[in-house]
């Protein structure tokens, strides 16, 4: 994935706002063999995340706006990987919609890891703490399959 492709994929804003926004500088260094998606929080603003992927036409991406905390810290779970994470490693994104929807106002949300770090917490290599991750019997195929269906399920809802 180049700069150029991750601004050009982004379905829910501007190609002004895309221009502007905070791709990662070490995009080279990212563990790609580990990575299901591409997901950031911009360094500049904790509001803003952005998640990008594969798709079937190439690579959709999304702007996302983190809801700000509450100040209330309870236990949470991942809609996206079904990890749970307390103290508030779980935030209500939501993405404007695509196109005249969008436009209107209109914008999707979805509970995700607030470091956007799902691939790494389903292989393990970022830990989770205790009681993070539930103990299943699926592979980690099944768990990356599952992740990968619920976030195709949040981008449909995104881009209809």
């Amino acid at each position: 994935m180049t700069e150029k492709e991750i601004r050009t994929s982004f379905v829910n804003c501007t190609k002004g706002e895309a221009t502007r926004l905070a791709v990662p500088r070490d995009l080279a260094e990212r563990p790609w063999d580990d990575l299901d998606f591409l997901g950031w929080r911009d360094p500049a603003s904790t509001e803003r995340a952005y998640l990008v992927t594969e798709s079937g036409d190439g690579l959709v991406g999304v702007a996302l706006r983190a809801a700000r905390p509450t100040g209330q810290r309870r236990q949470s779970m991942c809609s996206l990987c079904l990890t749970s994470h307390s103290g508030g490693g779980v935030s209500l994104m939501t993405a404007r919609k695509a196109g005249r929807n969008g436009q209107q106002g209109n914008s999707v949300g979805s509970y995700v890891c607030s470091d956007l770090a799902c691939s790494l917490y389903l292989r393990g290599k970022k830990p989770v703490g205790p009681g993070g991750r539930l103990n299943e019997s699926l592979s980690l195929a099944e768990k990356v399959e599952r992740t990968m269906s619920n976030l195709t399920g949040f981008l449909d809802r995104v881009t209809a």
